[in-house]
């Protein structure tokens, strides 16, 4: 079965002024949609990868191995994931979650500032991400298409730092754009969700 655009969990107007209708025209309905799109024909064109889940590709293709294709279906999954990380009701970290960010962080502001200073001082395109590893929330890093499944990594949250996600509104300031994301845009209650270690399914697709 082909793999297909998610829905977006939300109407593409919601974010107004944060996220422009524009931005989603053109983040969701171009550029995730070529990922789905190119990954649909190498599958296609390679009997051998035919039935296999988005997670199982990019398992598959890692480290390497198949370049081409790691970069359309980790794509797929970091955009899938991080749609569902935003929501146009600002809300704050719940009491499991806050509990596990003062043990590993010291307290909300703390990790915000730490998640902020990875994200803006990424270079170049990529995702920062927050992370269960070895049982504590870490913030991590990766490239281009990288994505921390690829690192059998428990995802709880990833920012989309390509100026595709934000030089529309904010032209190059990724500084203005990854302050008013978490300043108002992003779904606590998922992250939270993703605390169970079961954040990868959350955004895979069967073959």
């Amino acid at each position: 079965m082909p793999f297909t655009l998610p829905d977006l969990p939300f109407p593409k107007d919601a974010f107004e002024p944060t996220i422009s209708t524009e931005t989603f025209d053109y983040h969701h309905g171009k550029h995730h949609q070529a990922y789905v799109t190119k990954a649909n024909q190498m599958v296609e064109a390679d009997s051998s990868l035919n039935g296999k889940s988005l997670l199982e590709l990019i398992h598959l293709s890692k480290n390497g191995t198949n370049p081409a294709l790691f970069n359309q279906v980790g794509q797929i999954w970091n955009h899938s994931f991080y749609w569902q990380c935003l929501t146009p009701q600002s809300n704050r970290p719940m009491r499991a979650l806050s509990a596990r960010i003062i043990e590993d962080f010291g307290d909300e502001e703390k990790l915000i500032a730490q998640l902020k200073a990875e994200a803006i001082g990424h270079f170049g395109s990529g995702w920062t991400a927050l992370v269960l590893r070895e049982g504590k929330i870490t913030i991590a890093s990766f490239h281009d298409a990288d994505t921390p499944v690829a690192h059998d990594l428990a995802p709880l949250l990833i920012l989309d730092l390509w100026e595709h996600a934000y030089y529309i509104d904010y032209r190059n300031a990724r500084p203005d754009h990854i302050d008013a994301l978490l300043e108002h845009a992003i779904n606590w209650d998922f992250v939270a969700k993703n605390l169970d270690e079961q954040g990868a399914s959350r955004a895979d697709q069967p073959g």
